[in-house]
């Protein structure tokens, strides 16, 4: 894919954070964008700014049909998309049994499914046109889990697995598909956290103990969002998709660590493992 070209693109979430910065980058350095989000108003002042090359349809992810009919009219009023990215996702910030069951079910909806829905949306149109380049955002999350956030973290392990099958279905047609995985980053993401009421039994716990870390700033949240959107358009360009770009240093660390420890654990039962045939 070329590096200096114009080139369109589809972002979801495209309201505030990456999808915001994202969209704001691209359009300024000469590209076409189609941004969906829940509340197209806010983009009035881009759309003032750019004119056409900024196309703007509400969409929530949680109806698949809309999701659908959205792709649809972005690819056929557009003519062609070359870079898809599923953007939008919020956390669910408890543990696991102080959620409300209709808590979890949105949390999946919207983070899981509707990333999956996108996708699957795209996939006709890109194939058609016989190329095309996917960036699904993750987080250090689908790599590493902290308490406190198990349901968001289901959400983007499950959304991992995902994508590294699809991409290995898709890669025949000449789509490649990266998981982009930021770590701690200076967005609104955190003001986004939703909650649930905490159960006093979990206070002196690790989970207790994340939520009084968010809760006083105590987190060090150090990821530059303008140099992460960078990354993600650089990446775009390269000839081939590599399946994961890390973006930040604590994510770097936290998820080398993780899988470090993971192949001890797996060298440990090694005796065991390899004694089952």
């Amino acid at each position: 894919m070329s590096k200096t070209a114009q080139r369109t693109w589809f972002i979801t979430g495209t309201s505030s954070g990456f999808g915001r910065i994202l969209t704001e980058k691209l359009l300024a350095r000469g590209d076409r964008v189609a941004a969906t989000l829940r509340k197209p108003g806010v983009l009035d002042d881009l759309k003032n700014r750019y004119g056409d090359r900024l196309w703007i349809a509400s969409m929530d992810l949680t109806d698949v049909t809309a999701v659908k009919a959205t792709v649809d009219r972005a690819f056929t009023e557009l003519g062609h998309i070359d870079v898809v990215v599923s953007n939008a996702a919020y956390g669910l910030f408890c543990a696991a049994e102080e959620a409300s069951s209709e808590q979890i079910r949105h949390q999946i909806d919207t983070n899981l499914i509707g990333s999956i829905e996108l996708i699957r949306a795209t996939l006709p149109h890109l194939r058609g046109q016989g190329a095309g380049r996917i960036l699904q955002v993750s987080s250090e999350g689908g790599q590493i889990a902290y308490p406190n956030f198990s349901l968001y973290h289901a959400t983007k392990w499950g959304i991992e697995g995902f994508v590294e099958s699809v991409a290995q279905e898709v890669a025949p047609f000449g789509i490649g598909i990266t998981l982009v995985e930021p770590g701690p980053t200076k967005t609104d993401f955190g003001r986004g956290l939703v909650t649930a009421q905490p159960m006093a039994v979990y206070e002196d716990t690790p989970a207790g103990a994340v939520r009084r870390g968010v809760s006083d700033g105590s987190f060090a949240v150090t990821g530059d969002p303008e140099k992460m959107a960078d990354a993600m358009i650089a990446v775009a360009g390269q000839e081939k998709a590599p399946k994961r770009l890390v973006l930040g240093t604590s994510s770097y660390f936290a998820i080398r660590a993780a899988l470090q420890e993971r192949l001890e654990e797996l060298e440990a039962q090694k005796a065991v493992t390899l004694a089952m045939e």
